[in-house]
This record gives C-alpha cells, sequence and structure tokens, in this order.
C-alpha cells in the first residue's frame, strides 16, 4: 500500500466528474492523489497508453457459496476471480449455507474477506434461513456490516411480509433486493417458454413469473416508500415496469446481468445446461428491450450474478440442472462488445459497472476523486483473448462462454493501492 504509483499516459474515464481526457493518475499510499510537485524517487511507473484508467468495478450481485460449499467457491478464490475480472469490491448474496440471517455469519465472512482481492460487501438474508416466513435479524446484520437485504435465489412469496420487510429496512435506512419470480408460475419451469421450450420437450417459464412480482415490488415500495432494487432482469415487461415507475417517482433501482445482454434462449439448444438460468434466457426482442434499458437509464447497473456450481451439478439431465454460471472474468469483456457495437458509450458503461452500483448499495468507491481511495481498474479495450474456464480463477468452470473470443479486458486492478491482478 505505500509508496507511490503512476499510471501513465491513460484514457482517464470518470462519470462522476464528467472526466474524459488522456493524463496521468497518480496514487500514493493507497490514496488518488495530486502530481507531485518535486519529482519522487520511489515511483512504480505503468505507461497505460492505449488503456482507460477507470474507477475500480463494482459487482452488486455475487454467490461466494461460503460458508458451507467451499467446493463451489470461497470468498478468497471469488476475490480472485473478481479482481482478474477488474472488480474491486463485490457484494455477496446471502444464500450460503448456514444462510447469512443473523450478524455471526455476517462477521464471518467480513474476516475471512479481510485480506482478499476484493472488498467483500455482506447482502444479509430478508426472511430467516430466507425460508419466507419471518423476519430475520436486520439491525443486528447491518451493525455488522450488511449493506443491504434479500432472499435472492428465493423470491418472498409472502406479500405482507415483504410489506414488513420494506418497512423495517427503510427504518435500517437499508436497501431490498428482489428476486423477482411468481413461483406459481415458474414451478417446475426450466427454460423460457415458447416455440423453443416446446420444441425440446421442456417446461418453460413465461416472462410473468417475473414481472408479475416486479409490478409487486414496485406497489409495495410506492406503499412504503423504501428502496427496492430489482435483481437480474431478463425481460421486456418487467422493463416497461421498471421504466413508468421511475416516472413516478418510485424509489426502484434495477440490474440486468450480461448474459440477458447477449444470449437468448437459443443457447440452450443441445440441452447445454450452462445456459439454465435463474431468470432464464429469453427472446431476441426481450434482449433488445435490455440493451434499450441499458442506454435510456431504465437500467442502473451491469451485476454478474456470479453463482459457481460444481460439474456435477451441471452434467446432469437439462431440468435437473442447477441454474446459472460463473461471470466474473466475463463480465467487462462482455460489457465492452456494447460499446464497440454502439450500444453504450465508455462513460456509460463505467457508470454502469463502477458508479452506480457503489451509489445503489451506498458503498465508498466509483470515482477517481483526487482524496479517494485508490480501487482503480485499467482497461484494454483492444486486448483480445479466448476465454477458457480451465484458466479461471473460480473453482467452479460452469459457463456458456467457455472458448469464446473476447476483445477487452482488466489488465490491472488496484485495490487501496494494492495491486490485486496484473496482466500487462
Amino acid at each position: 500500500m505505500n509508496g507511490i504509483i503512476q499510471l501513465k499516459n491513460g484514457r482517464i474515464i470518470d462519470p462522476t466528474q464528467k472526466r474524459d481526457e488522456i493524463a496521468d493518475l497518480w496514487i500514493e499510499n493507497g490514496i488518488i492523489v495530486n502530481p507531485p510537485k518535486t519529482p519522487a524517487t520511489a515511483i512504480e511507473v505503468h505507461d497505460v497508453k492505449g488503456c482507460w484508467v477507470v474507477p475500480g468495478l463494482i459487482d452488486l450481485h455475487v454467490h461466494l457459496r461460503e460458508p458451507g460449499e467451499e467446493y463451489k467457491e470461497t470468498i478468497e478464490t471469488g476475490c480472485r476471480a473478481a479482481a482478474a475480472g477488474g472488480f474491486t469490491a463485490v457484494a455477496c448474496m446471502p444464500n450460503t449455507k448456514p444462510v447469512n440471517d443473523n450478524g455471526a455469519i455476517t462477521r464471518f465472512i467480513l474476516e475471512k474477506a479481510a485480506s482478499c482481492a476484493a472488498r467483500v460487501y455482506p447482502v444479509g438474508a430478508i426472511s430467516q434461513e430466507s425460508n419466507g416466513e419471518k423476519l430475520a435479524a436486520h439491525g443486528e446484520m447491518k451493525a455488522a456490516g450488511a449493506v443491504a437485504l434479500t432472499d435472492d435465489g428465493r423470491p418472498v412469496l409472502d406479500s405482507r411480509l415483504m410489506r414488513r420487510a420494506m418497512e423495517y429496512a427503510s427504518s435500517h435506512e437499508m436497501l431490498i433486493m428482489s428476486h423477482a419470480e411468481e413461483v406459481s408460475l415458474s414451478r417446475g419451469g426450466c427454460m423460457h417458454e415458447g416455440e423453443i421450450s416446446t420444441r425440446l420437450g421442456l417446461r418453460g417459464i413465461p416472462a410473468a413469473a417475473e414481472s408479475i412480482m416486479v409490478y409487486r415490488e414496485i406497489a409495495l415500495a410506492e406503499l412504503t416508500g423504501a428502496r427496492v432494487h430489482i435483481s437480474h432482469v431478463s425481460s421486456e415487461q418487467s422493463l416497461a415496469l421498471i421504466r413508468n415507475a421511475k416516472a413516478r417517482g418510485v424509489k426502484v433501482t434495477a440490474e440486468t446481468a450480461p448474459h440477458y445482454f447477449t444470449l437468448t434462449e437459443r443457447a440452450v439448444l443441445g440441452y447445454n445446461t450452462h445456459a439454465k438460468m435463474s431468470p432464464p434466457l429469453r427472446t431476441e426482442k426481450d434482449l433488445q428491450a435490455i440493451r434499450t434499458a441499458l442506454r435510456d437509464g431504465t437500467l442502473d447497473a451491469i451485476a454478474t450474478d456470479h453463482a459457481p456450481h460444481s460439474i456435477l451439478q451441471k452434467e446432469v439431465e437439462f431440468n435437473l440442472a442447477a441454474n446459472g454460471i460463473v461471470g466474473l472474468e466475463t463480465s467487462l469483456p462482455l460489457g465492452l462488445a456494447l460499446v464497440r457495437e454502439g450500444v453504450i458509450g465508455a462513460d456509460r458503461l463505467i457508470e454502469l459497472m463502477s458508479c452506480a452500483p457503489a451509489a445503489i448499495l451506498g458503498v465508498a468507491g466509483g470515482t477517481l476523486r483526487v482524496g479517494g481511495t485508490a480501487d482503480v481498474t485499467v482497461i484494454d479495450p483492444q486486448k483480445r483473448f479466448t476465454f477458457s474456464t480451465e484458466k479461471t480463477f473460480s473453482l467452479s468452470k460452469n459457463s456458456p462462454f467457455d472458448g469464446w473470443d473476447l476483445q477487452g479486458k482488466a489488465v490491472l486492478t488496484i485495490l487501496a493501492g494494492r495491486i490485486t491482478y496484473c496482466d500487462i
């Protein structure tokens, strides 16, 4: 952490300062500083000409699996994967074993993360054991360090309980994150409901299974005045609801994941279990709607929903396979593809992957302001590579992007002035 680092000749992009220019960035003892007035002798210089220098990326939706399923991922390996993907911070979901529904588990996660390659922000459960019956200890978890609440992986089915959760969360100034799923419609389904699910003989899940619950969350947020964040949005219908709610002034934010703006339900053809997600991959029309929503501000953030699973849970019949993919090391290049295709600009991508997640979670970071902690990501937007699950830092290998030729990646990740990943 000690010493001076100079990132030389980079394109500094910081939407919080409306800054986009070729310049040097200076770091001293873990803090972003102005250029020294007198020459310093011990400077670590990295010439990053042609690269972007941006606020450290922040992922507000990952599953680190520890405690309980360390064979899939540990906090340490997840953080190493995060650093390799350009992330300096991640928010971890509470569906561990045991569930993070109390201060002791929250503290355990933070203790494990203390020396890791990324900041870890625990998200506590809304209900005890995430079973949707009784509220968990919100205040206790906040005091221990939890930054938000969710039963992610499961929806809160009881609307009365969700209302109370929003009211209590508001009193503790905590964010509610919603896994929006109406299970009476999704139960037994394993992919998007449509022509392809019929052709494959698989039970489908209609987009309405998501949008019905999105409507409820918005209605409850409007009723209680609470802040609600809709996780992993996948459908055009949900986006229309969120767009209208924002226009009315409802305190709602939303994220999507790279697989929803990159893949469609066709990725499931061949019974590819690595394309099995919750919510499922949807249609080309939904994909285009998500791209529009990333551009027009309906969606606030890109999150990975990094969900490691063992081979044994993926190499089974499609309807029995686990939902989810690893995503920390592919999120940035898939986002950069949106910039190359003209869907969004470079500054908007950084806003979606750094500035906005920091603001939504209410945590530090998301800016390169002088005097701030030096969480910084250097991106080479031209660097080409073939993504291989055999070379990832994650313990799990479940990705539909294995073998894809990708362009653009993080080449230097700096956490509070400490280099956590270097590929220059």
